[in-house]
């Protein structure tokens, strides 16, 4: 059978169920990683089922926030040696993790038909899951726009520093100029104080009225802690590591006001499929 009609039939036969969250950034270093995390055990511990994946082949780092070593990760589903139910991992509170790699090439580089073999494969999951948390790359390659643009909510992370500022503003720029048809929310991590994260998200929100026409949602604002840097070196998620510390209380805010809106109906076609039809 011809590997795109088969890819079809079985992105077709799947019945959406899952919201679609792609988490990214304009750079790296941001704490997108963290973030996504933290956010996904959040969900699970709301008796949501969730699925955590990593889709970065070259700089994949989920396995050390997570504190979990993968022995399997995307590398292996694509290369044809593990099936995708073999490369999923327990996780805390119920949530299951899809890690990526490092060292390999970057996942928008590698051929067609492991792209198909991967989006389909994700595809045939989304009817056993309340969300999908995608944890992108950074930057704007073109399957990193391509997971935006079929996602139901972007949440792009930035910091107050004047480049992270930039290049977040660019990804909106990019998405927009793409056609998004999702929602945008903004999440300004790292600030030293909360005045100083809303005044970062206002500056970005406004520019993109301005210039864009498009409206950015308010995520929050996460503040500096020393106890997500402690966590890190921990290899555990702050949450779980520091559930009383001010970031976690945060980070479970954030969770609570994405999880309300996973009882909306979901769309009629699958992401997975639209990302496919979009860019493949």
């Amino acid at each position: 059978m011809d590997e795109s009609l088969y890819l079809q039939q079985v992105m077709g036969s799947c019945r959406r169920t899952a919201k679609v969250l792609a988490i990214t950034s304009g750079k790296g270093g941001v704490g997108k990683t963290n973030i996504s995390a933290n956010l996904a055990i959040c969900l699970a511990a709301s008796q949501k089922k969730v699925l955590l994946v990593d889709t970065d082949l070259s700089l994949g780092n989920l396995d050390i926030v997570m504190g979990v070593r993968g022995k399997y990760n995307i590398s292996h589903l694509l290369n044809g040696r593990k099936s995708i139910e073999e490369i999923i991992y327990n996780g805390p509170e119920g949530l299951e993790i899809i890690y990526g790699a490092s060292g390999l090439e970057d996942l928008a580089n590698i051929d067609e038909f492991r792209r198909h073999r991967l989006l389909g494969e994700l595809s045939r999951l989304q009817g056993d899951f309340d969300a999908m948390v995608i944890d992108t790359a950074a930057g704007i390659s073109r399957l990193v726009i391509g997971f935006c643009l079929a996602a139901d909510h972007v949440l792009i992370v930035t910091t107050p520093e004047a480049p992270a500022m930039t290049d977040a503003y660019a990804v909106i720029k990019t998405l927009v100029g793409n056609g998004l048809t999702g929602q945008i929310s903004l999440i300004v991590n790292m600030a030293a104080t909360i005045t100083e994260g809303k005044k970062t998200y206002r500056q970005i929100a406004n520019v993109a009225e301005q210039f864009l026409n498009t409206h950015i949602y308010y995520a929050g604002v996460l503040l500096k802690d020393e106890r997500l840097s402690s966590a890190v070196r921990l290899r555990k998620p702050v949450v779980l590591a520091y559930p009383k510390a001010r970031i976690s209380s945060s980070l479970m805010a954030l969770a609570a006001k994405l999880g309300n809106g996973l009882a909306a109906a979901p769309a009629q076609e699958g992401f997975f499929k639209k990302v496919v039809d979009l860019f493949f």
